[in-house]
């Protein structure tokens, strides 16, 4: 239905479009019923190597368009990489880190800019972004695929007892694992708080986002853009959902520090000890210390996302400098 509604065009190429879409998932849905894959999942080799392909065409399309084929070839290449280290990286992550995880990450985005600046092109940053963007989704992936394989494990360990998706606190107690299981365990515990904090400012962000859209879609130099004979994607991605993003910078950047200190109805649901119980325990036994740390860090935050949001504004929109 999501996919009938998104897409374009006259209602039988919609309705088309949903029904093949439909019945794609049921069918996934079926298979996966049929071999319990939910029991032990994981993506694999070939389904990384399909979903590798299909975001390189997706990241170069959106951020260089597919007739820069150097970009492409740079996204494409990337994604065989990933393939390589897929094999080689699996005793490596058996002793994995935090620490490790993120070094990694650095590599693979690195390791995608190098690539695509061999590659060259008309335009090699074209080329590295691609590239980039595709070796680090890529890594994502084979991330993925390593947290699936250590599911069976958390799922049947004696603490979590075949309930998974915990409703109260930050953690288990006494669970014992490597990285992957108390990591897993960790992000259990955080989907609900999550989709609850998330809900909660996803009307705003998309109400915002289209209402700026709609605003700049009208302006001189998307008209100049199209005149010129962009690509519909080039006009809406480069010149106006950059500039669209602007109002929504600012919105996150209050929205942060808010968060930080205002979850207090949120951790308390979830028994989660956060900057919202400090606050409130503070002001229950009349403690002004921890009230006086908690908006220390609220403001201290506030300001630094601000700061950031100004540095951001100069990136979206070309028209805006940071002077000295």
């Amino acid at each position: 239905m999501l996919a009938a509604v998104t897409v374009g065009g006259e209602m039988r190429r919609r309705l088309l479009l949903g029904g093949v879409v439909f019945l794609f998932a049921a069918a996934v849905l079926m298979y996966f019923s049929a071999t319990e894959w939910f029991k032990s999942p994981g993506l694999g080799p070939l389904v990384i190597a399909i979903a590798g392909v299909g975001i390189a065409f997706a990241v170069t399309l959106l951020s260089a368009g597919l007739k820069n084929r150097k970009a492409l070839q740079s996204a494409l290449i990337a994604v065989g990489v990933g393939l390589v280290v897929y094999f080689v990286i699996q005793p490596l992550l058996d002793q994995a880190t935090f620490l490790m995880i993120v070094l990694l990450a650095i590599a693979a985005v690195l390791v995608g800019m190098g690539i695509g600046y061999l590659m060259g092109g008309y335009d090699r940053g074209q080329s590295m972004r691609a590239a980039a963007i595709t070796s680090f989704l890529v890594g994502f992936l084979i991330l993925l695929d390593r947290f699936m394989q250590a599911w069976p494990e958390y799922f049947n360990n004696s603490r979590v007892r075949g309930r998974p998706i915990a409703t109260i606190g930050a953690s288990t107690p006494n669970i014992e694992g490597d990285f992957w299981t108390l990591s897993l365990d960790s992000f259990t515990h955080l989907i609900l708080p999550t989709i609850a904090l998330i809900l909660i400012s996803l009307a705003g962000y998309t109400r915002f986002t289209r209402a700026s859209m709609l605003e700049i879609m009208n302006m001189d130099y998307i008209r100049t853009a199209r005149a010129k004979g962009l690509s519909e994607r080039t006009v809406v991605m480069r010149h106006a959902f950059r500039n669209a993003l602007i109002p929504i910078a600012t919105i996150v950047a209050f929205d942060i520090g808010a968060l930080i200190g205002g979850a207090v109805i949120t951790e308390t649901v979830f028994s989660v000890r956060g900057m919202g119980f400090l606050f409130l325990d503070g002001i229950m036994h009349v403690d002004p210390n921890p009230v006086m740390g908690v908006f220390l860090c609220v403001a201290i935050t506030a300001m630094g996302f601000n700061l950031i949001a100004d540095l951001a504004y100069s990136a979206l929109d070309p028209r805006v400098r940071v002077k000295a």
